[in-house]
């Protein structure tokens, strides 16, 4: 017998967030994957070279978890929970992405042009990379803060500056999908 695994469901996972959520707020802290950078950064000492990170890091400690969860979630997501690699994206987009040459759309979570071995050593796609990770790095910092932490912690505190990114980041991303990703590929 074949176990399948499918996504929980939104009125499942929706609640299980909330109740995330409602326990960080109840212990005063605030949830964002970016912040993980600037914890890292001050445990390996990075204060020494810049004000920014005399921070103390040993309170926020607690979300360098959520990191390592994530990525230990991933892993086991990815090579023991799912069916296969087949990405459930309209047939339009797949044929799009097929047409800026990115072959395994539609086959593959990650494009082979961008993220395979042979990729990184070629300098276009690691330029790219390069490129969007400081962009990407510079937006979060820019905005005090990622797009989970602003979507997820920011919103769910009511904060007007969370609404203000969120938005800012879906703008970027729909010009970046529509307006720049054509002229780059």
């Amino acid at each position: 017998m074949e176990i399948i695994f499918e996504p929980w469901p939104w009125y499942v996972s929706g609640p299980m967030i909330a109740l995330v959520m409602f326990l960080l707020i109840f212990m005063g802290k605030k949830f964002g994957m970016s912040s993980n950078l600037e914890t890292m950064c001050s445990m390996c000492g990075a204060g020494k070279s810049t004000s920014y990170f005399n921070v103390d890091w040993k309170g926020s400690r607690w979300n360098l978890t959520v990191m390592l969860g994530a990525a230990i979630g991933g892993f086991i997501a990815a090579h023991f929970l799912s069916i296969n690699e087949e990405v459930e994206i309209a047939a339009n987009t797949i044929e799009n992405l097929q047409e800026l040459g990115f072959h395994s759309a539609g086959n593959a979570y990650l494009p082979e042009r961008l993220y395979s071995l042979e990729a990184l050593t070629q300098p276009g796609p690691l330029l790219i990379l390069l490129i969007g990770g400081l962009l990407i790095g510079f937006g979060a910092r820019y905005a005090a803060g990622c797009t989970s932490g602003h979507a997820i912690s920011g919103l769910s505190n009511l904060q007007l500056p969370s609404l203000i990114a969120v938005i800012g980041f879906f703008i970027g991303g729909l010009v970046m999908i529509h307006l720049l990703f054509p002229l780059i590929f």
